[in-house]
C-alpha cells in the first residue's frame, strides 16, 4: 500500500499550478490539482486574457476616428457592451477548457473544489473527503484589495466585477495609479466613458522610470481623462443608481461606478496553513518561502502571487515549472528575477525592462542616458496628437543596456525582443551595430547615437 495517496497535491488551478502539475506529471509523479472557482485562475478568468481582449475592443473607436486621414469615409459606428461581455465570456470559457484538457491529458487529476490543509501531508476537500500528499504546492494568488474600511465601501466594485457589469458606465471613478487602474481607465474611456483617475501619490506608476510616469499621464490627459493625484477616497455615498465619491482633498465627484484598484493580497486565508505551521511573510503578508519556493514545513512550497514575490503571471509559470524540476525532475533550478520585462496595456501601452533612470543612478557611477520623444507615422496621417517615448540607460563605463523603456503603440511587443538583449547584457555598440527596420517606431532604439544626458557620480568623478 503506497505511503500518500499522490506524490504532489496542489492548491490552485492558476496559471503557475497548472504548470506546476503538468511537469510533475511528465516527470512521472501523481498529482492531484484542486481549483474551487474556474481553471485558469486569476490571468485567465478575471485578469490578463479577458483584459486585453477590453483593451482590444476599447482601441477600436480611435482607429475609426483615425480613418479619416487615411481617406476612409465611416458612418457613426454603435456599441454593445452586452455583446462584448457575452463575447468575452465564451472566448474564456473556451480557454478554461483547454486549461483543464491539458492538465488531465498530463496525467494529473482536476478535482474542482476547495482543498484546506489539515497537517503537512492531508488536506480536506469540500466534501468531506482527505487526500494525503507526499509534496504539497500552494498556488491560491491573489485577490483585490480595497484598502481601509471607509464609509460605503460596499458601493465599490474591482476589476473581478469590472469584467461582468450589465451596462457600460457613462461616468466611472477609478482609485488607483498602477497597471489594472490605468489599464480600465483606458478601457472605459475608449468605449465612451468619463473617467476620473484618483491616485494617493504625487504622479501615477509608481516604481516605474520617471519619464514613462510623466509620458503616459500627459498622453492619458490628452485623451480626456482626468487623473487627480495626491488625495483619496474617504467615503462613497449611494444616491438611486448613481454614486458621490468624497475625497480627502474636501471634493466630491458624481459618477455610475466606482472602482478601486489599488493593490493586491495573497490569498492565504482559510488554507490551514496554520494547521501545518506554514509561515507567513511578514514583510508583504505573502507564504514565506526560499529561493528553492520551499516554506516553512520541507514537504511544503509555494509559488506564484500567494507569496508576493513578483506577481506576474509569466513569473508564476515560471516558477511553478522550476519547483517541478526540483522536486520531480532531478534537476534543481531556481528562478532568476534579474531582468523581467513588463508591460502596462494602458493607452498609450508601456513596455520596459531592466533598471529605471533612478536606480541605473543608484547603482552604477557612470550612467548615459538615451531618449526620444517623436510622433509616429500614423499619427502624421491621422492628425492625432500623441508622441511615442523610447529611452535607452547605459552603463558609462562597459557600455552595457541596464534598462529599456517604451510608451507607444505596441510597446509590450518591442519589449519582449529587446529583454532578450538586454538579458543577455548587450552593449550601445551592439545596438548601434544592428541595421534599422525602417519605417518603424523600433528603429529608434539602434539610432539614438548622441545621450541626451549624462550622469557621474561625484565620488566617482574625484
Amino acid at each position: 500500500m503506497a505511503e500518500f495517496d499522490v506524490d504532489l497535491f496542489v492548491i490552485g488551478g492558476g496559471s503557475g499550478g497548472v504548470r506546476a502539475a503538468r511537469i510533475a506529471a511528465g516527470h512521472g509523479a501523481k498529482v492531484m490539482i484542486a481549483e474551487e472557482y474556474r481553471m485558469g485562475g486569476t490571468c485567465v478568468i478575471r485578469g490578463c486574457v479577458p483584459k486585453k481582449l477590453f483593451v482590444m475592443g476599447s482601441h477600436v473607436h480611435q482607429e475609426i476616428e483615425d480613418a479619416a486621414g487615411f481617406g476612409w469615409t465611416i458612418p457613426a459606428p454603435s456599441f454593445d457592451w452586452p455583446t462584448l461581455v457575452a463575447n468575452k465570456d465564451k472566448e474564456i470559457a473556451r480557454l478554461e477548457a483547454i486549461y483543464t484538457s491539458n492538465v488531465e491529458k498530463s496525467g494529473a487529476e482536476v478535482v474542482k473544489t476547495r482543498a484546506v490543509i489539515e497537517d503537512p501531508h492531508t488536506l480536506r476537500l469540500l466534501d468531506g473527503k482527505t487526500v494525503t500528499a507526499r509534496t504539497i504546492l500552494i498556488a491560491t494568488g491573489g485577490a483585490p484589495n480595497h484598502g481601509a474600511m471607509i464609509p460605503g465601501i460596499e458601493h465599490v466594485i474591482s476589476s473581478n466585477e469590472a469584467f461582468h457589469l450589465k451596462a457600460l458606465p457613462k461616468r466611472i471613478v477609478i482609485q488607483g495609479g498602477g497597471y489594472i487602474a490605468l489599464e480600465f481607465a483606458g478601457i472605459f474611456a475608449g468605449f465612451g466613458s468619463d473617467v476620473t483617475v484618483i491616485y494617493r501619490g504625487d504622479n501615477i506608476l509608481r516604481g516605474f522610470d520617471e519619464d514613462v510616469r510623466t509620458h503616459v499621464r500627459t498622453e492619458m490627459e490628452k485623451r480626456g481623462i482626468t487623473i487627480l493625484t495626491g488625495s483619496t477616497v474617504t467615503r462613497v455615498d449611494k444616491h438611486g443608481n448613481d454614486y458621490t465619491s468624497h475625497l480627502s482633498n474636501g471634493s466630491s465627484i458624481a459618477s455610475d461606478q466606482v472602482m478601486f484598484a489599488i493593490g493586491r493580497h495573497p490569498n492565504v486565508a482559510n488554507l490551514g496553513l496554520e494547521n501545518a505551521g506554514v509561515a507567513i511573510n511578514p514583510r508583504n503578508g505573502g507564504i514565506a518561502v526560499d529561493a528553492w519556493s520551499k516554506t516553512s514545513v520541507p514537504n511544503i512550497y509555494a509559488i506564484g502571487d500567494v507569496t508576493h514575490r513578483v506577481n506576474l503571471t509569466p513569473v508564476a509559470i515560471r516558477e511553478g515549472h522550476a519547483f517541478a524540476d526540483t522536486v520531480f525532475g532531478k534537476r534543481p533550478v531556481q528562478v532568476d528575477y534579474a531582468t523581467i520585462p513588463t508591460a502596462v496595456f494602458s493607452q498609450p501601452e508601456v513596455g520596459t525592462v531592466g533598471l529605471t533612470e533612478t536606480e541605473a543612478r543608484a547603482e552604477f557611477s557612470h550612467v548615459d542616458v538615451y531618449k526620444a520623444t517623436f510622433r509616429p507615422i500614423k499619427a502624421t496621417m491621422s492628425g492625432r496628437d500623441t508622441r511615442i517615448l523610447m529611452k535607452l540607460l547605459v552603463d558609462g563605463l562597459t557600455d552595457r543596456v541596464l534598462g529599456c523603456h517604451i510608451v507607444g503603440d505596441a510597446a509590450a511587443e518591442i519589449i519582449q525582443a529587446v529583454a532578450i538583449a538586454v538579458k543577455m547584457k548587450a552593449t550601445k555598440a551592439d545596438f548601434d551595430a544592428t541595421v534599422a527596420l525602417h519605417p518603424t517606431a523600433a528603429e529608434e532604439l539602434v539610432t539614438m547615437r548622441t545621450p541626451s544626458a549624462r550622469h557621474v557620480r561625484e565620488a566617482a568623478a574625484e
